[in-house]
């Protein structure tokens, strides 16, 4: 077994008392050592390389939200857990700890107002020193703001004011600067804009006054920036929302032009639905930007990944990995956690849901596309799916450990935490401030 590498996954984020390097115990490691040494020879009996599946797990990387970072809440009520940032520059510190253990969180995501950096400047050096960078933007017109002067209770772009849409666009245009200065590529623009009564809306207005809008936002973007367009089928608009499904957001998309993109929530989908095709559908017409993971068992519940159907999520990177193999035209997804974390320590979580992506990841690398394919024009249904099964029932977690050790993170990222005693430190050292959670819905 390749022993490349260092061994390491100290947490060097809050001063010098959190930088002991925590090495797997002997035992550990020598366990790890023979579980990826069985799985070698199986794979090799398969035909399979398991350095190849371990480089890609490598490379893998999904940007972890600056929200998620604190404990999150419905309206029903919030159980805030110690420790909980209480600045950016904080969730930042937190941040770099998911990375540090997982190997594969080197961005944060910001969300604005939320998340409004007083120095972008200076946010962006601390990231870097960090070892961190910033992936897409997240707007919010879904709320109103203490400072906002017109209301979005009756919608943002879609609003019947022609000076509340102007006032929507414009805070789409602030989030583009801040971003720029962080040195991020992208916005996402999830809009809540619908209606919870017939008759409360006309239904097609409403589209294009959204479409006018984005069209602004999108002649805004700097150059090599992207506009993904989202989209979710109710909530908080019950009766008809304005981008509510794929197709709208495809629309949208195809509309505006080359560098306007769909994102993909794993939550914004009514329940049964084959997301996997969704995904098939938008990778075929070169418009699929990228993805907010999560998992939900009866709407938008915002989930650890693959907590509820880890299946269903193979099957997606199952499409994913095709389209990298074959080298799509336009293929470069930008993948971005969302999450609430109501009742698990936000960091845990968080690196639970790598850890998921990451195992996904690697199983959809083990599928024999050769046969699959081969199964599918012979019309062999049985054998095609059990290509798709003997894969994701192949257990790859040596795989990803061993992604994760070769980079110097952690074989367990979660336990390797819970015994940095970082949750115990920052407890101590965050006490007297005042933690404010975004609003959710």
């Amino acid at each position: 077994m390749s022993k490349s590498g260092p061994d390491t996954t100290g947490l060097s984020t809050v001063g010098d008392e959190a930088r002991p390097a925590l090495s797997p115990g002997a035992d550990a490691l020598r366990n790890h050592e023979r579980d990826y040494d069985a799985l070698a020879e199986r794979l090799a009996r398969r035909g399979q390389h398991p350095e190849t599946v371990v480089e890609a797990v490598r490379r893998f990387a999904v940007a972890v939200p600056s929200w998620a970072l604190g404990t999150g809440g419905t309206r029903f009520g919030r159980f805030p857990g110690p420790g909980e940032p209480r600045t950016l520059a904080e969730k930042l510190e937190d941040a770099a700890v998911v990375h540090r253990l997982t190997g594969g969180a080197p961005r944060v995501s910001l969300h604005l107002p939320w998340d409004e950096p007083p120095d972008p400047a200076a946010l962006r050096q601390q990231a870097a020193e960090l070892g961190l960078g910033f992936d897409a933007v997240n707007s919010n017109t879904f709320q109103d703001q203490p400072s906002q002067p017109l209301s979005y209770k009756l919608g943002s772009f879609s609003h019947p004011d022609a000076a509340v849409r102007r006032q929507a666009v414009a805070h789409h245009l602030h989030v583009i600067e801040v971003g720029q200065a962080l040195g991020a590529e992208a916005i996402t623009v999830w809009l809540a804009d619908g209606s919870n009564y017939p008759g409360q809306m006309s239904l097609r207005k409403s589209f294009d006054r959204v479409l006018d809008c984005l069209r602004d936002v999108y002649a805004a973007l700097p150059a090599g920036w992207r506009l993904f367009t989202e989209h979710k089928p109710y909530e908080p608009a019950f009766y008809a929302t304005v981008v509510q499904d794929w197709g709208s957001s495809l629309l949208l998309a195809q509309t505006l032009g080359e560098r306007a993109q769909c994102l993909v929530d794993l939550g914004h989908h009514l329940p049964n639905t084959n997301v996997e095709l969704v995904v098939a559908r938008l990778l075929g017409a070169g418009k699929l930007g990228g993805f907010h993971f999560n998992d939900s068992k009866y709407g938008d519940d915002d989930l650890t990944a693959g907590s509820i159907k880890p299946y269903g999520l193979f099957l997606i990177f199952h499409e994913l990995v095709l389209a990298e193999r074959e080298r799509l035209t336009g293929f470069r997804p930008a993948y971005m956690i969302d999450q609430s974390h109501n009742i698990k320590d936000p960091i845990e979580d968080l690196l639970q849901t790598v850890d998921q992506l990451q195992l996904a990841y690697a199983k959809a690398q083990l599928v024999d596309h050769a046969a699959l394919a081969a199964y599918q024009e012979s019309g062999d249904v049985l054998l095609a799916e059990r290509a798709l099964k003997d894969a994701f029932e192949t257990d790859a977690r040596p795989l990803v450990a061993e992604a994760r050790r070769r980079g110097g993170a952690a074989l367990d990222p979660v336990l390797a935490f819970r015994a940095s005693g970082y949750r115990a430190r920052v407890a101590a050292q965050r006490t007297g401030g005042t933690y404010v959670p975004p609003r959710s819905l």
